[in-house]
């Protein structure tokens, strides 16, 4: 079930019709109509040529398509008698390459968009931005003297500093190693809870997407295949082209206990506890798990002779086919939340698994990523 924002709350209306004719993207149609909130983090994911950049592209104003309508929070950009160009538009662009002026300092790009911001930036806001990017050592470094993974942090700090109404990321990690994409995440997840601007962020990488998106828009061949919270659009298992080996549930919870004897973590959530490596978290602080369908396995009793701690008790809503023949995919209830197991077909049939049966989950804590 796909959830939309209410329209009472902040909201980001967006509907394109986009027809492509150029020999690198023909018979492309970019075809959307959807509600985003007006807060936090939307990713737009997809496979490559799915549209997540074309649909970027038309709220920035940069596509002119024949049907376009957008307005955020209330007011219009563009309708079927308004539009409002790209340079109008209040709004921070950040490409995959980060498009320093090579020229200046990293101090130098950020003085520049104070400059071009239509409202005075103050002192706090130019602090804010260089201490969420973590940027304060490196102010004095021209772009050539900066890794990928900073010169990416002094762009969105650019971008923050002109004060925009929505910020846009177009795969800002894409052209990083591993490396620096690590580097980079926990700059990016302060700037989601830090800024009170909306954020919509297009990547191809679950990973990148289960770590920092509240909401989510799915895009297959330019059209909506789900959009939803994260855990609602990733606890699915009937969309159209599955996510393989990445399929899997992302759960918030809170750290209730930290064990240091065996350096593990007991997460609480609604369907129950999961102990989990320690990271140092605090206790009480909200953290994000995500747990993989392909590291999940079902009992139809708790089996306390086991090396798996987390032993979840749970009930079958949904059973469905796997992109793998071999494969099933079970859509479990665990309190209010949903996690999803990846058995054999043998197994399910072994285990007579039936829609409403309950079933012990195991889960190995060193499987579950944070």
């Amino acid at each position: 079930m796909q959830s939309t924002p209410s329209t009472d709350e902040k909201s980001i209306h967006a509907a394109f019709q986009l027809n492509h004719h150029n020999d690198k993207s023909k018979g492309f149609t970019l075809d959307v109509d959807i509600t985003l909130p007006g807060k936090g983090i939307t990713a737009v994911f997809g496979h490559s040529g799915s549209g997540k950049t074309t649909l970027l592209r038309c709220i920035a104003g940069l596509e002119n398509p024949s049907h376009g309508h957008f307005t955020i929070n209330g007011d219009t950009w563009q309708n079927d008698s308004i539009f409002i160009p790209t340079h109008k538009r209040s709004l921070g662009y950040v490409f995959q390459e980060a498009s320093l002026f090579s020229h200046l300092t990293a101090e130098g790009n950020l003085n520049y968009a104070r400059k071009r911001s239509d409202k005075r930036v103050s002192t706090d806001l130019y602090n804010l931005a260089i201490d969420i990017m973590g940027i304060q050592d490196i102010l004095q470094h021209y772009p050539h003297q900066l890794s990928g993974g900073e010169r990416q942090r002094v762009a969105i700090a650019r971008a923050i500093l002109i004060q925009p109404r929505l910020l846009l990321l177009d795969e800002p990690l894409a052209s990083l190693d591993h490396a620096r994409k690590q580097e980079i995440l926990p700059y990016l997840e302060r700037l989601g809870s830090t800024l009170d601007i909306p954020i919509v962020f297009v990547s191809h990488s679950i990973d990148e997407v289960a770590r920092l998106a509240d909401y989510t828009v799915v895009l297959n061949k330019g059209s909506v295949m789900a959009h939803g919270t994260l855990t609602d659009v990733f606890s699915r298992i009937d969309l159209p082209f599955g996510f393989g080996d990445d399929t899997g549930v992302v759960l918030q919870g809170e750290v209730s206990e930290r064990d240091p004897e065996w350096h593990l973590s007991r997460i609480a959530f609604s369907g129950g506890e999961l102990w989990v490596r320690d990271r140092g978290d605090d206790l009480h602080q909200s953290v994000r798990v995500r747990i993989l369908a392909k590291d999940v396995s079902l009992a139809l009793t708790p089996n306390e002779n086991s090396s798996i701690l987390n032993k979840l008790e749970a009930q079958v809503t949904d059973i469905g086919p796997d992109s793998d023949e071999a494969m099933s995919l079970i859509r479990l209830k665990v309190g209010s939340e949903y996690i999803i197991a990846r058995l054999t077909r043998r197994s399910v049939a072994h285990l007579e698994l039936t829609l409403g049966k309950t079933v012990w989950a195991q889960i190995k804590s060193v499987a579950i990523a944070r």
